[in-house]
């Protein structure tokens, strides 16, 4: 209703106060769903540290799942028809099956209405190479979802529930393998939708693209669950200036988009904590001038570059992962210490994570060094890659599967 008054009106100041009385509205039902608590809470501490007891209600309401990813998704598309860059839709339907659009409607990707509305707006046929193409990410989406994440969540759920049981070098395996679980978990969610959608004849837009060979934070993130970082590169970096304005100014518009997006993905002080390193890594490395070396061909120097950036976003991964502050920060002093004993597990799992882990590596170097260059494999080939995926699916994947961990947000 917001838009159609928004594209309606000739007086800009009517426009700007649908604008805010719309996102007014979407973010109100966002934070008391999953914000109010968590506000509420934080205040009562700082007050009850002071010496003031003041009682605030407490609400238990079942949070509704993603319903981070389709306000985003709302609020998007109500801004860019104030921008102008769309039309008003018209047809309720459309616009209801843009924000509930099932393939994505949980975990993202977060579409932008000027890419996905005029599809709905087109005849939609079926298209064999499509639907041969949605089929290959969907079966990839399993593989990373079930075969890899779920495998190095049992290990990694394991260590951080009793982290201050856990030695130097089992920690650090535990976050290393914590940085795959997510990626494959999310990344493979996003290949699941993104596929359904395709054999639909939809096209969704790219929501990873081999983040771990990022050389810097700044380019981890345009790797990196793309459709949230863009959102928040157009609708928050932007408005509060962007690069437009002084450099102080510009790190200070990157460091409160950071924090912002922390919070977006939790109601806890661990997730602002994790927006707010990744938001320095990007400060030290614009004032530093740190680019990616454009020069694959110098293997030490792009090797290193990848390594580095790894370590630091491992690092902030802590934080992600870690279940209160207090045992982001056991985590990170214990892996200065001694290493100590390693502990595996379940060794059967710990293998299986490894074999998965070694089959996602080779497919994402092949993707991000042979691909582009053309050396392609043969259909024989293609059709026994992805045979070996459904078989591993079926032989590793049989255990119990763990929820996608991006359906809290």
């Amino acid at each position: 209703m917001c838009a159609n008054q928004i594209d309606k009106e000739t007086e800009q100041k009517k426009r700007k106060l649908y604008l805010v009385s719309s996102v007014i509205i979407n973010f109100g039902i966002l934070f008391v769903f999953k914000y109010y608590n968590f506000i509420t809470e934080s205040v009562f501490n700082v007050l009850d540290s002071a010496g003031v007891r003041v009682h605030f209600p407490e609400f238990k309401l079942l949070l509704p799942v993603g319903i981070s990813f389709y306000t985003f998704q709302a609020v998007g598309y109500t801004i860019d028809v104030y921008r102008k860059e769309l039309k008003h839709e018209t047809h309720f339907g459309k616009y209801a099956l843009f924000v509930s659009f099932f393939p994505q409607l949980v975990a993202g990707p977060i579409e932008r209405a000027t890419n996905l509305l005029p599809q709905f707006r087109k005849e939609i046929k079926f298209d064999y190479r499509m639907a041969i193409d949605g089929t290959k990410l969907i079966i990839w989406g399993y593989f990373m979802k079930v075969v890899v994440a779920d495998r190095m969540a049992v290990y990694t759920d394991t260590i951080y529930s009793n982290i201050g049981g856990h030695s130097a070098i089992t920690i650090i395996v535990g976050t290393i393998f914590f940085a795959f679980q997510i990626y494959c978990d999310f990344g493979g969610y996003s290949s699941i939708a993104i596929g359904c959608a395709k054999i639909m004849g939809f096209d969704l837009m790219t929501n990873f693209k081999r983040p771990y060979f990022a050389q810097t934070p700044v380019e981890f993130w345009r790797r990196w669950h793309i459709s949230l970082s863009t959102w928040f590169k157009d609708y928050v970096y932007i408005p509060l200036g962007g690069n437009r304005v002084s450099k102080t100014r510009k790190y200070y518009n990157l460091f409160i988009t950071f924090l912002v997006s922390g919070l977006w993905h939790g109601a806890n002080w661990t997730f602002v904590i994790w927006g707010g390193v990744n938001g320095i890594y990007q400060i030290v490395y614009s004032i530093l001038n740190i680019k990616p070396s454009k020069n694959v061909k110098n293997v030490f120097v792009y090797l290193f570059n990848i390594s580095t950036n790894f370590v630091l976003i491992c690092f902030s991964w802590i934080f992600f992962r870690a279940n209160s502050m207090s045992d982001a920060i056991t985590a990170i002093s214990r892996t200065f210490t001694a290493p100590g004993k390693f502990f595996m597990g379940d060794e059967k799992g710990f293998v299986f994570a490894i074999i998965g882990l070694v089959v996602l590596l080779g497919k994402d170097t092949y993707d991000e060094f042979l691909l582009e260059q053309r050396l392609k494999p043969k259909k024989i080939a293609k059709g026994a890659w992805y045979l070996g995926l459904v078989m591993l699916i079926l032989l590793i994947g049989v255990f119990d599967g763990g929820q996608f961990i991006y359906f809290q947000f």
